[in-house]
């Protein structure tokens, strides 16, 4: 029987074909395709200004340069995420303060952010695990009182929604991915929205150099920038991807749903929260029983044997070495410890059947069994 990854890109034949026309072009950096991308993704988000990065992670950098954190500042967020939410705190010169996540929801808890403020916090940094969307309402009312920026890491609930209004659409800074396992892809990138042409702009110096082009074709550097543009071949890709969002994310949903369905319950496993409205299901992801005979190591390896393959998202991230030398340590955020200790992603893609679903099930049944 075929292998069954945890994720695989969708990619359509039109798309393909417009790759390879990008390449006969000539023009295979940054160029015409990216901007129909940025205003495909502008339009997404309701008109908002939206540049594109190489990777979500220097758009989260970027982010908050342009926030105007560096160091001395302290920057909230949560340890049960990719460790790039982390890092980017940590170039910018400033510190990551984490919070303990909700066992249900799996994200950062937001009644623990206030005792976490000091007079040192400047933002905040909200992750949407698995596309599970975090309550913006309170949210927003926490970085008002205290007039904290907030940078929106939605790297994984590009086209989720949150209250029916989509992710992007309001807020502060929003950053999506668009590597080769999120819901849409253009093979590595991602984008900052932002709330005006002067961020924008300034954000388009940060990305390329911090440089600033004259129409007489001189140019000046005011600004210390890098340099994450997204090519025209990956912006290809983001448009093809663009226009089968809405089915993917369909289809997302109507697979979680079929887990619900199939999934032995008898065996202990904690399935995810069965959120269908909001959520646009980049992952599935139970967890593992407690105190189980059998360790996660075993099971991965067990499933790869039946020809599935299974992820691990994420690891608590304050108990990495870089971490433990800052002073953080086992025991500090015991909820998101236990998510990250228990946590396995199993497939989930659009082009999965619902049978793929089935036999997912069936092998972790006789498995655990």
């Amino acid at each position: 029987m075929d292998f069954l990854p945890f994720t695989r890109p969708s990619i359509d034949e039109a798309t393909i074909a417009e790759v390879a026309e990008v390449l006969r072009s000539g023009w295979i950096t940054t160029g015409p395709r990216a901007r129909a991308f940025e205003a495909a993704l502008s339009e997404h988000v309701g008109g908002r200004p939206v540049r594109t990065m190489s990777s979500a992670t220097a758009a989260l950098e970027i982010a908050l340069r342009v926030a105007g954190i560096g160091p001395g500042d302290e920057v909230i967020t949560t340890s049960l995420t990719w460790v790039a939410t982390a890092n980017v705190v940590l170039t910018v010169g400033a510190k990551p303060v984490f919070v303990d996540v909700r066992a249900d929801t799996r994200n950062i808890d937001l009644d623990l952010i206030e005792a976490a403020i000091t007079a040192r916090t400047r933002a905040i940094i909200p992750v949407d695990l698995a596309g599970l969307p975090v309550d913006r309402d309170r949210l927003y009312e926490i970085a008002r009182r205290h007039r904290l920026r907030v940078i929106e890491d939605a790297a994984q609930s590009m086209g989720a929604n949150w209250a029916g209004q989509r992710i992007g659409t309001t807020g502060d800074m929003v950053v999506f991915s668009f590597h080769a396992n999120k819901n849409m892809t253009s093979g590595e990138g991602g984008c900052l929205v932002l709330n005006d042409e002067s961020e924008a702009k300034l954000c388009e110096k940060l990305r390329l150099q911090g440089v600033t082009r004259h129409p007489d074709g001189g140019m000046d550097v005011d600004v210390l920038g890098g340099k994450s543009n997204l090519t025209d071949i990956a912006a290809a890709i983001g448009l093809g991807q663009m226009k089968h969002l809405e089915a993917f994310n369909t289809r997302r949903r109507a697979l979680a749903r079929r887990y619900f369905e199939c999934f032995d319950k008898s065996l202990g496993f904690e399935l995810p929260l069965p959120e269908f409205e909001q959520s646009n299901w980049h992952m599935f992801q139970p967890l593992l029983p407690r105190n189980a005979s059998m360790a996660r190591g075993a099971f991965i390896d067990a499933m790869r044997g039946e020809g599935i393959g299974v992820g691990v998202h994420y690891p608590a991230m304050h108990l990495f070495t870089l971490f433990r030398e800052m002073g953080f340590a086992e025991g500090d955020y015991p909820v998101a410890e236990d998510v990250g200790r228990r946590t396995v992603t199993l497939p989930l893609f659009p082009a999965m059947r619902d049978e793929d679903v089935q036999r997912v099930c069936n092998v972790v049944s006789k498995i655990w069994k």
